[in-house]
């Protein structure tokens, strides 16, 4: 009987024959997919020559982020790219697990909470030169705008030592949102086959000596969203009511 869940097994996934069938799934089919269909333009990959590996923490608005983000990487960085999806919405049927395991390399976390044995894993691929694709707020936004992050991001960025790299995914919700996004602004708006997307790689983040995990992740959510702001014109982004106070 397959394990499912945080058991379902991923190593196999970083093997040559799955990496192989993924390179060219990713190279030949979804990056020309998504810079035809989105005309995706990325900025601030210069802030990927040096270093690494790399958490990379992004603002969530459709399930077409990860192909989108991927096809955005250098091919190089790319390739050694695992994704972090949710445990409850990809690893509970054996049949969706293993698709997306093959074709993202991703792994199972607990979007809920910090769970010691994902979060684990998650510190063993990076400290092993693996980069980490990560989705802080939890699920795809609900109203368009940046949620809260939760705390994984940080830790998991002190735990292994690693820089963390600010992404910004511009309007992705509306390319096909009625099937890809949650938030209404995207699934009632006009639907787009075709529709301009950018990526955005922000400036790396690390931990400073005396700043605690708390005042790191509350670093990363702001530079998500100053990017978020700058690049959209939406001065409200990654604003909440309970900033203004």
């Amino acid at each position: 009987m397959v394990q499912l869940g945080l058991d379902f097994p991923t190593q196999w996934a970083r093997g040559y024959a799955a990496r192989f069938i993924r390179n060219l799934y990713i190279g030949r089919f979804v990056a020309p997919t998504i810079r035809r269909v989105g005309d995706l333009q990325v900025f601030g990959t210069s802030n990927l020559e040096q270093g690494g590996p790399y958490i990379f923490v992004a603002n969530h608005t459709s399930h077409l982020d990860t192909p989108i983000v991927l096809s955005a990487l250098p091919p190089r960085v790319r390739r050694k790219t695992v994704v972090a999806a949710a445990m409850d919405n990809f690893f509970m049927d054996a049949r969706k697990a293993f698709f997306t395991t093959l074709l993202f390399n991703a792994i199972p976390i607990d979007r809920h909470k910090v769970n010691r044995r994902s979060s684990q894993l998650a510190i063993d691929l990076v400290e092993d030169g693996w980069h980490l694709l990560l989705y802080p707020e939890g699920g795809r936004s609900p109203d368009g705008n940046l949620q809260e992050f939760k705390g994984g991001a940080a830790y998991l960025a002190d735990r292994a030592h690693c820089a963390v790299i600010p992404t910004y995914i511009h309007d992705a919700g509306f390319l096909r949102g009625a099937k890809y996004a949650k938030a209404p602004k995207f699934t009632i708006a006009p639907q787009y086959r075709k529709r301009p997307v950018s990526v955005t790689f922000g400036t790396p983040l690390v931990a400073a000596e005396d700043e605690n995990i708390r005042r790191f992740g509350i670093r990363i959510e702001e530079a998500v969203a100053e990017l978020g702001r700058s690049i959209s014109g939406d001065d409200n982004y990654g604003v909440h009511p309970a900033d203004e106070y």
